[in-house]
């Protein structure tokens, strides 16, 4: 009787150690800090592809650029050194220009427009287009923000921004809306942003609420003009190796989780932001400006296009109509 009760809570043991040690150790990689929902999403991947393959795989998640800067994570996709990662479509777009589509100004009505992006035969088709130039697989894309202008004063109108010294990061994207409409794009050194507002170097500044919020720069701007210019997104991406190294069955689990994980956090992170223009408006931290975005988008529209393309933006604004 002793040797059939040792057998019986030995051979469970045996059987954890040898899924343990079977699993296949997969590498997360990103950018973003541990606090932030993208760190939580990539938690959430790992746990869920642990549970839904039955010990198969193990994530282990590399937040804060721990592996690396964006360039160095796709590197790492390519050369199977890293499996997978959050990136900006951006930043793809060097590979795939009509990936980075859904940066463009004022292709987007509002949340739920870019919602139905996600899952849209326009997303899978640049998501393709990426694939075959690249063998990394883009399997979904979660929402960032919605970039904001911040001001002294009220923004309402394009004129209202004609020679307006505002700041942006240095790339091309950036400077289309402020160029288009008259305004002075002024690339500064994120870390420098803070000072050069108090300094009066910009007069203003754009980003996501969030943004705004966690950099204190409601201290040194009075005003938050709803412009939402550009809607912000990271998207999923498994690279080359591992994608060609799954069955059929497992990739279709890996597209499953990355698009669940997509749904639920792009929710997080958009009602976090407007809980914060709910806070803004109750406490008069900044007033926030409501903003007629038609004016904007007739002149903005025109240069995306030619750098998109005519048809590629058409489809992209025609979602949901």
């Amino acid at each position: 009787m002793f040797r059939k009760r040792v057998v019986f809570f030995i051979i469970p043991a045996l059987l954890l150690l040898v899924s343990s040690a079977s699993a296949k150790v997969l590498k997360f990689a990103h950018v973003y800090e541990p606090q932030t929902p993208y760190n939580q999403a990539a938690i959430w991947v790992g746990k869920e592809l642990k549970k839904r393959s039955n010990g198969r795989f193990e994530v282990r998640v590399f937040p804060s650029s721990q592996l690396g800067n964006e360039e160095t994570i796709t590197e790492g996709l390519l050369m199977g050194s890293i499996e997978m990662a959050f990136t900006g479509p951006t930043f793809l777009g060097q590979f795939h220009p009509p990936i980075s589509i859904s940066e463009a100004p004022f292709i987007w009505r509002d949340y739920d427009h870019w919602k139905l992006y996600q899952d849209s035969d326009v997303f899978k088709e640049v998501a393709n287009g990426y694939f075959v130039k690249t063998g990394n697989k883009v399997l979904s894309i979660i929402y960032f923000g919605v970039r904001q202008v911040t001001a002294n004063q009220p923004i309402r109108t394009p004129g209202d921004m004609k020679g307006m010294k505002i700041r942006v990061a240095n790339a091309t994207l950036w400077k289309i809306f402020p160029e288009a409409i008259g305004a002075n794009p002024t690339p500064i050194s994120f870390a420098e942003v803070y000072l050069a507002l108090q300094q009066g170097v910009v007069a203003g500044q754009e980003n996501p609420i969030t943004i705004i919020e966690s950099n204190k720069f409601y201290e040194v701007q009075k005003t938050v003009n709803l412009t939402g210019h550009i809607t912000c997104s990271i998207v999923g991406v498994v690279g080359a190796p591992l994608w060609r190294s799954l069955s059929e069955s497992d990739r279709r689990l890996f597209d499953d989780v990355f698009k669940a994980a997509s749904a639920k956090y792009s929710d997080i992170v958009y009602n976090h932001e407007q809980k914060l223009f709910s806070d803004y408006r109750k406490s008069g931290k900044m007033q926030v400006i409501s903003v007629d975005r038609k004016p904007f988008a007739e002149k903005v529209i025109p240069s995306v296009e030619r750098i998109w393309g005519t048809d590629l933006v058409k489809k992209v604004r025609a979602l949901g109509r």
